[in-house]
């Protein structure tokens, strides 16, 4: 893309500068995209993309107030055209931003909830061990009175049989 009044040094940063800014947001919504959470590590990444808008809003003002110092009609006009350009990217960027953070805050949710699933199936689980334990113990028990009644049944055939000798 041509740039207007390309020998003026202050523009020519403004513009890299709108680059960088633009750059840094899209990676720093790419990173919130990524974001496995907590909901702490999503509240930072937000706070750094918020940084950048407010730093990209601003070199965006400062090349629509140099378009306006312009003298030459054409200059100005490709300047504000390009200040209107850099406006709908961010506004593009601005969607992105907040489509990531819902698609992250989903995520971060979704586990959350598969966490807490699986500590109620832990539960669960100890809830069920300690039924299977209380009914072996009943087992148990029913197998020693059963062999408590035949060694008592025993001692008493053997009785008998003391008895008949």
């Amino acid at each position: 893309r041509k740039m207007a009044a390309a020998g003026s040094v202050p523009l020519r940063v403004c513009h890299q500068e709108i680059v960088r800014f633009d750059l840094e947001i899209k990676a720093a919504v790419q990173d919130i995209r990524d974001c496995p959470g907590p909901l702490g590590a999503l509240t930072e990444l937000n706070a750094v993309v918020k940084e950048k808008f407010r730093h990209l809003r601003g070199r965006i003002q400062e090349l629509e107030q140099m378009a306006k110092e312009q003298d030459k009609e054409s200059e100005k006009q490709a300047l504000l055209r390009e200040v209107e350009n850099h406006q709908k990217q961010m506004l593009s960027n601005q969607a992105a931003w907040r489509k990531a953070n819902l698609a992250c805050k989903i995520a971060i949710d979704n586990s959350e909830k598969d966490q807490l699933l699986q500590g109620r199936d832990s539960l669960r689980q100890r809830k069920t061990t300690k039924e299977s334990l209380a009914e072996s113990a009943s087992n148990i028990t029913e197998s020693l009175m059963g062999i408590s009644r035949m060694m008592s049944q025993q001692v008493q055939q053997s009785e008998e049989t003391v008895q008949t000798l």
